[in-house]
């Protein structure tokens, strides 16, 4: 098997574990009690949080461990939020934030907040200037991730925290993909990350607040953690999560070269061996180990099944993958294709054979979940039967619609248009995604009885 899905989570480092199993005899006590062990425990305590600091480029005293990365996006965000409260009630995010921002964004509305939402390009990059146009006087908080964590684009923080410095609104960071790569670059004010994206144990966030920023920690807490994250610490977790953040750093650069190389090999091959496919994300800013595929004609949950019985485990951000049959939000803001999207995020020390495994693999796999779903073979049809044509895909899901449009794009003639009817939320991305794939024009989207109508006109 290999597992190509370190984006998820990284496989656990030989340092963590050995860490791990270490502090479990050593680390055990309470650290804030004064006897031997309480002693013993605050010391390993006090070594982690000095490691972790060092990796993020911050004082150990700015620096508290949550239970998770998303606990401490939550309270990073709602924190710096009510320290900020008599600035204003108005929040930045970027369109492509992970869910944990997004939902703390969210949770911030139905408390009577406004949020403004920063559109992305296609490869799913912010514009500094997006930033410097959404600030008001009454912003209390701007949120930027440093990397991208469906497609591996990485945002222009240093940019957009000058930008957020010059307004003297504090930038929060999440740097969860990014962190295990090298520091964050920039004058941001608060930062998150998560030990299981670096290969450390899950169950450990860390949650940076500069000196100076204004910060109000919500909710009960206690005496530890500064008052930031209450409840007793994961020392052995910690300790693990903290030695493993070190390893990997030591390896960074000399590993993102190779796993670069080796996604580059996946970007610009798996075009070549499979048609119609779509890579998405910033060719060039971009994290070592990540690349993002979506497939035309294909059912996402399938592809992902028999790759899967091929010996090889991804992720997918496709609506036919979700339990919600809407796809990625991530997906959705860029613009791109959707359907058979398919996430490569190589882990540490991930052999080229395998990789190369992976193009042989791939090709025949995509090729049995599109004959299976009926997908068009070859170039459409010349004979030409009216001017416009209506497909009926309602009660379909991705990628059927895309497909039927497909099949009969070429029974109208050049000028002509297609009315496909479908309830599918996915096709409001795909079709459009399909058109500029293909060179048709998408004129777009119309009310109708049931679902929507997407039109689209024949130019070629």
């Amino acid at each position: 098997m290999s597992y190509f899905d370190a984006a998820s989570a990284a496989p656990l480092h030989p340092v963590a574990r050995q860490a791990l199993q270490a502090s479990l005899d050593e680390g055990w006590a309470d650290p804030a009690r004064l006897y031997r062990e309480g002693r013993r425990a605050r010391l390993l305590l006090d070594a982690a949080r000095e490691a972790a600091a060092e990796a993020v480029g911050c004082r150990p005293d700015e620096l508290v461990f949550n239970s998770s990365g998303t606990r401490a996006v939550h309270s990073g965000v709602a924190g710096a939020l009510a320290g900020r409260r008599r600035v204003g009630r108005h929040l930045i995010v970027s369109a492509v934030e992970h869910s944990s921002v997004l939902h703390s964004a969210e949770v911030f509305e139905t408390e009577g907040g406004t949020v403004t939402r920063v559109a992305v390009d296609r490869t799913g990059t912010v514009a500094p200037a997006s930033y410097a146009e959404a600030l008001r006087p009454d912003t209390a908080l701007a949120c930027l991730q440093s990397a991208n964590h469906e497609v591996g684009t990485e945002q222009p923080v240093a940019a957009v925290a000058d930008v957020c410095r010059a307004a003297g609104v504090p930038l929060l960071v999440d740097a969860a993909q990014s962190l295990g790569w090298g520091r964050v670059a920039g004058d941001w004010s608060l930062l998150t990350a998560s030990a299981h994206k670096w290969g450390g144990p899950s169950g450990v966030g860390l949650l940076v607040v500069r000196k100076g920023v204004r910060f109000a920690p919500q909710g009960p807490t206690d005496e530890r953690e500064s008052g930031r994250a209450a409840g007793f610490e994961n020392l052995p977790a910690i300790v693990a999560a903290a030695a493993s953040l070190r390893a990997v750093r030591a390896e960074a650069a000399e590993e993102a070269v190779r796993l670069r190389e080796l996604t580059d090999r996946i970007r610009v091959r798996v075009p070549e061996l499979v048609g119609d496919v779509e890579v998405v994300g910033d060719p060039v800013r971009r994290l070592p180990g990540i690349v993002t595929f979506s497939c035309l004609y294909v059912d996402g949950e399938t592809l992902l099944h028999e790759l899967d019985r091929a010996g090889f485990s991804v992720s997918s951000g496709s609506s036919c993958t979700s339990s919600t049959l809407t796809p990625s939000h991530v997906l959705r803001a860029m613009g791109v294709l959707s359907e058979g999207n398919v996430r490569v995020s190589l882990p540490l020390g991930t052999p080229a054979e395998d990789v190369d495994r992976f193009l042989e693999v791939l090709p025949g796999t995509v090729s049995a979940v599109r004959d299976k779903l009926g997908a068009p073979v070859s170039a459409p049809a010349t004979a030409v039967r009216a001017e416009s044509l209506v497909v009926d895909s309602l009660g379909k899901r991705c990628p059927i619609p895309v497909i039927e449009l497909a099949k009969v794009i070429g029974d109208v003639p050049v000028g002509g248009t297609v009315r496909v009817l479908s309830d599918d939320e996915a096709a409001r991305l795909d079709i459009p995604a399909w058109c500029e794939m293909r060179g048709q024009e998408y004129v777009g989207e119309e009310p109708a009885d049931h679902g929507s109508a997407y039109v689209v006109r024949r130019l070629s």
